[in-house]
């Protein structure tokens, strides 16, 4: 089933929904569960994806372990409740059942959030020895990098502490601001994904859970985001950058 066609199948089932309960189920929630509906991918279900490089390629500064359990465990578990909470909103949708889709919408954004963001955290690292890992001069990232923080380095200096200060668990991200053409440094809790959240276009995510950096570097995170600084992808940061634009 194509994007379209699955978007037309959602409305048309949502439309019949609201005119039979239009005083049950609120506006704004039968489009949110239309969006949700039509981003299934083909084949009906989201699927863990394949990892850009080999589970010990950023060694030394993330084992091949934590890779391994991050991605094949952690993330993969974020891609098997997201499919359970779409099929249970699907259920929901055809019932007309208000209850039962705001019940789910917690849910959803928890391992929606964890399934885009870990996507996008994949892509942008990169092994410590390539080339990626450098941010290039003459690139529009690295001038606006230049202009709205003076440089590289002093980039570095206000993302570790905004990482560090995030407590319990959550991601620092250093993202773009369309509306104002400028370079942000932001955070979320838990799994909220930084577009859908605050606007902004993720360029760069640093995971902060624990599970993330536990097996290398025990709780001692400052370690862990100095390390990370090593291994960022800047290409497909500026590739990130270049499609928003």
């Amino acid at each position: 089933m194509t994007a379209t066609s699955k978007l037309v199948n959602a409305a048309s089932k949502l439309r019949t929904v609201a005119h039979l309960r239009s005083s049950t189920i609120p506006s704004d929630l039968i489009k949110s569960s239309a969006a949700l509906l039509s981003s299934v991918p083909t084949g009906g279900k989201h699927a863990l994806p394949d990892l850009p490089y080999d589970y010990g390629a950023l060694e030394p500064k993330v084992s091949a372990e934590t890779m391994t359990l991050h991605h094949t465990k952690h993330h993969n578990t974020y891609v098997t409740n997201l499919n359970v909470g779409m099929e249970k909103l699907d259920a929901a949708v055809s019932a007309g059942d208000a209850s039962a889709i705001i019940a789910l919408q917690g849910a959803i954004k928890f391992n929606g959030g964890g399934h885009v963001n870990h996507t996008l955290f994949w892509e942008n690292m990169c092994p410590p020895d390539s080339s990626q890992a450098e941010l290039k001069e003459g690139t529009q990232l690295m001038d606006l990098v230049n202009s709205n923080f003076g440089g590289l380095s002093n980039l570095r200096d206000e993302m570790t502490p905004a990482a560090l200060g995030v407590q319990g668990s959550g991601w620092a991200w250093l993202g773009y601001n369309k509306k104002t053409g400028r370079l942000e440094i932001a955070t979320c809790p838990n799994q909220d994904p930084l577009e859908a959240t605050t606007g902004l276009v993720p360029l760069v995510g640093i995971d902060v859970w624990e599970h993330a950096y536990y097996v290398d570097y025990r709780n001692v995170r400052p370690d862990y985001v100095n390390a990370f600084f090593d291994i960022i992808n800047w290409d497909v940061a500026e590739e990130r950058l270049a499609a928003c634009k």
